[in-house]
């Protein structure tokens, strides 16, 4: 079965009532796609981002590149 609907996860640390986003990381495997968007704004738009991309801004974010958050 073909993931075809995005199943939106927060992050636990996101419950602090700033600006969070959510992603539906379900359609990467099948579709190459991670779409993700602001959780305060569920209707609003979606970013499509490459799967290969937000791998590598997650892969990022781990490892310190963007300094400390």
């Amino acid at each position: 079965m073909t993931a075809k609907s995005p199943r939106w996860f927060k992050s636990s640390y996101s419950e602090n009532g700033g600006a969070c986003v959510e992603v539906a990381a379900n359609l990467a495997a099948n579709h190459g796609i991670v779409p993700v968007r602001d959780s305060k704004n569920p209707n609003g738009a979606v970013l499509d981002i490459p799967a290969t991309a937000f791998t590598s801004f997650v892969t990022g974010v781990k490892t310190g590149e963007f300094g400390a958050l």
